[in-house]
């Protein structure tokens, strides 16, 4: 078998992600569904992370400004994060995790987990498995290139 080229996984890749990210999005509660993945994953973010800022949630996001600032504040509109001014830097608005945002999170992650725990299981090999392992921590230092 010859080695892969770049451009094949590079093509293969993000079709394999969408098709799982979109599977992980229908098994989420039936009350979930109206948040976009990037709306749970900016939440996810806020409540890992702490207080931050918009510009650090796009940065750390690899989207626009603008698009963080959406999102953000249809988060808010929706009481799942609030805002307060930086303690050391007036200028600046930190974004925060609600009790009712940690309550959706911590609610969406369970049944997506389970979901893919179980698929898993039932349809991989032990060698599949730690291959899936290897190729996602691949993919996380790919994101932060």
């Amino acid at each position: 078998m010859t080695a892969p080229l770049p451009r094949d996984v590079a093509r293969r890749l993000p079709r394999a992600m969408i098709r799982l990210r979109a599977r992980l999005r229908a098994e989420s509660a039936p009350d979930n569904m109206r948040w976009t993945w990037s709306q749970i994953t900016t939440l996810a973010r806020i409540a890992e992370e702490g207080p931050i800022t918009v510009s650090a949630l796009a940065v750390a996001e690899h989207v626009r400004p603008q698009s963080m600032a959406e999102t953000v504040a249809a988060l808010r509109e929706e009481g799942l994060v609030s805002a307060k001014s930086d303690p050391t830097d007036g200028r600046k608005t930190l974004m925060s995790i609600t009790p009712s945002g940690r309550k959706l999170i911590s609610n969406i992650g369970p049944i997506r987990e389970d979901w893919l725990e179980a698929a898993i299981d039932q349809h991989l090999t032990v060698t599949e498995r730690r291959t899936l392992l290897k190729a996602a921590d691949i993919m996380q230092r790919l994101a932060d290139c």
